[in-house]
Formats: C-alpha cells, sequence, structure tokens
C-alpha cells in the first residue's frame, strides 16, 4: 500500500452520528484479512482488536494487539473495513501515522507496524524508540 493511500475510518463514539475522526492507525488490506480471519478462527464475533504500546522489547516500547470485545472509559474506538479497533489514551499518541501490516517470510508471519515516528527499530521488528 503507498504512503500516500488514504483509508477511511469511523469512529465508534456512540452519540456521534456522523463521526469526523480518524484513526491515528491504518490496516494494510492484508493484516484487515487477516485479523478477521483470526477472529472468525478464534470464535469471536463481535470483538475488534486492542492495538497498544508497552514499556519493555529491545528498544524501550514495544507495540501489542489481543482481541477486545468492548471500549474501556478513555479509549478511542475506531472501525477501519469491518474491523474495531480500540486504543488507550497513552498507546494512541506512539502509534500517530502508524500503519500495520501483515507480512510472510521465511522466518514466518505475522504482524508488521511501520512507525515513521520511532526513533529506532530493533531487528526483531516488534520494538521500538521514540
Amino acid at each position: 500500500m503507498p504512503a500516500e493511500a488514504t483509508v477511511m475510518t469511523r469512529d465508534l463514539v456512540p452519540d456521534q452520528t456522523t463521526p469526523e475522526t480518524t484513526s491515528p492507525i491504518v490496516l494494510t488490506a492484508k493484516a484487515v484479512e487477516m485479523v478477521k480471519d483470526a477472529i472468525a478462527r478464534e470464535n469471536l464475533q463481535g470483538y475488534g482488536i486492542r492495538v497498544g504500546v508497552i514499556g519493555g522489547g529491545c528498544s524501550g516500547f514495544q507495540y501489542s494487539m489481543d482481541f477486545e470485545k468492548e471500549k474501556r472509559d478513555g479509549d478511542a474506538a475506531f472501525e477501519q473495513d469491518g474491523v474495531r479497533i480500540y486504543l488507550d489514551p497513552m498507546s494512541s499518541m506512539y502509534l500517530q501515522g502508524v500503519t500495520v501490516d501483515y507480512v510472510q517470510g521465511l522466518q514466518g508471519a505475522g504482524f508488521k507496524f511501520n512507525n515513521p515516528n520511532a526513533k529506532s527499530t530493533c531487528g526483531c521488528g516488534s520494538s521500538f524508540n521514540y
């Protein structure tokens, strides 16, 4: 997906009928496909994904992704191509402009985070320095 591509997202704030906010992160088409596949495989219809940043990893921070049923207090919630995305406020500031892709290679397959704001990343690709 070219960097200049625009993906429309929908804010899931309950009292908003015409959302104007867009998600700070974008999932590629392959990432959306694989999230939907995982939700179906795990029989988790109605769930979305929580994307976050936690302390740790080789470079200071690492990305996290997990299934999530509902928005928590303070969360930002968005939808992209039928996938609900939940972000906590702390993680949201580190995820601005991030693209999440799903890649396959000789060493396996998984989600890859492309963070244009990271000062450095480690070789494993799942941690970064901000």
